[in-house]
């Protein structure tokens, strides 16, 4: 009997390389209902017809499988001979956030063997795409919150990220992490000889650090180093007029629910980037002194409505500018996915203080 022309294309167009052991729940499989998919040429549905029917019958058993986050996310990695490039949040955007069902739709398309079919079933499923919520939380866009339990057993590793030219983790010169007393709650004055502090809107930080590998169980025991700009855009160490200081940076263990929580205040908005807290998973206290011995370095973003309030306040006067230039689609690092997987619960005022929680599965 003849094989169809499906049948006879090659498969290895179609694979994704996957980092198995990565696993996502089904919410995973689904984004923003806004995100638009982008023409799709040959090479694509060559990967989309590959792809289309294995992310459903994955799906369809509770996760799924994520390859590596990486840098070439962003850019329009589709080169047919580089088909590691093809990644997970890139699949998605393709698929046009349509989820399960969309990818279900696409699979039935592929069968037909009609590229205009696939490109057409594609657009179609995204416009019927809905959207769930899994935490309390303040929106990127300012839209009301919803409320439900964040589920411990579903957790997707959170994307690695830059720590950016400011670290002082030793890994460029600077080191602060072998100074007595940087396990501590309160980051917001420096230690160990240096005596200035920062002022600015009150933030309470908690990270819940969960082990992926290990059915996504809170990590106790681990090290979290935070660090992030003042009210006025500065980094201690680095910046000019505060290369003495070493406020705005800590460590803290995680307890047993994986959880470890910063004193410190609002970061300031720079020419560049979206407000941003960087931060660093070590295995334990120990190993806290060389930056290679982490396990995850990644950044935390906080919502547009709660930013708008922060800088309208006295404090933050020079962030106003650079934030009506800087949207998390144009941003360097949060660009690719608007930040979906590292945008923060946000509670509270900026009268009172707020606090912004994250799950940093690592």
């Amino acid at each position: 009997m003849a094989r169809s022309s499906a049948e006879q294309r090659p498969l290895h167009q179609s694979r994704l390389l996957l980092d198995r052991r990565r696993m996502l729940s089904v919410d995973t499989c689904r984004t923003d209902r806004a995100h638009r998919p982008p023409t799709i040429d040959p090479v694509v549905l060559s990967k989309l017809c590959g792809t289309a029917q294995w992310l459903l019958n994955v799906c369809v058993h509770g996760v799924c499988m994520d390859a590596p986050h990486t840098q070439t996310d962003s850019v329009d990695a589709l080169d047919p001979d580089r088909p590691e490039l093809l990644g997970r949040r890139r699949m998605l955007s393709i698929m046009g956030g349509a989820g399960l069902a969309g990818v279900a739709a696409v699979a039935a398309a592929c069968s037909s063997g009609d590229p205009a079919t696939v490109a057409t079933t594609t657009t179609a499923a995204n416009s019927s795409t809905t959207s769930t919520t899994s935490t309390t939380s303040t929106t990127a866009s300012g839209a009301s919150p919803s409320t439900s339990a964040v589920d411990s057993t579903s957790c997707s590793e959170i994307p690695t990220e830059t720590a950016g030219p400011y670290p002082g983790d030793g890994s460029n010169g600077k080191q602060v992490l072998t100074i007595a007393g940087v396990v501590r709650r309160d980051i917001t004055t420096s230690f160990g000889g240096a005596t200035g502090s920062v002022s600015g809107v009150p933030l309470t930080v908690n990270f819940d650090v969960l082990d992926v590998a290990n059915g996504c169980e809170p990590l106790s025991g681990a090290a979290v180093y935070a660090w992030h700009c003042s009210a006025d855009g500065k980094y201690s160490m680095y910046s000019a007029g505060a290369t003495d200081q070493n406020w705005l940076r800590g460590v803290q263990i995680t307890d047993s629910n994986g959880r470890v929580t910063f004193t410190t205040i609002v970061p300031a908005c720079y020419d560049g980037r979206w407000p941003h807290i960087h931060f660093e998973v070590y295995p334990d206290e120990a190993s806290i002194t060389n930056a290679r011995n982490g396990l995850k370095t990644s950044q935390l973003a906080f919502p547009k409505s709660m930013l708008n309030d922060v800088y309208a306040t006295a404090d933050y006067t020079t962030s106003v500018q650079p934030f009506s230039r800087i949207t998390l689609a144009s941003d360097n690092v949060f660009r690719d996915d608007q930040a979906v997987h590292q945008m923060a619960t946000i509670t509270g005022d900026v009268t009172n203080g707020y606090t912004a929680t994250l799950s940093a599965g690592v």
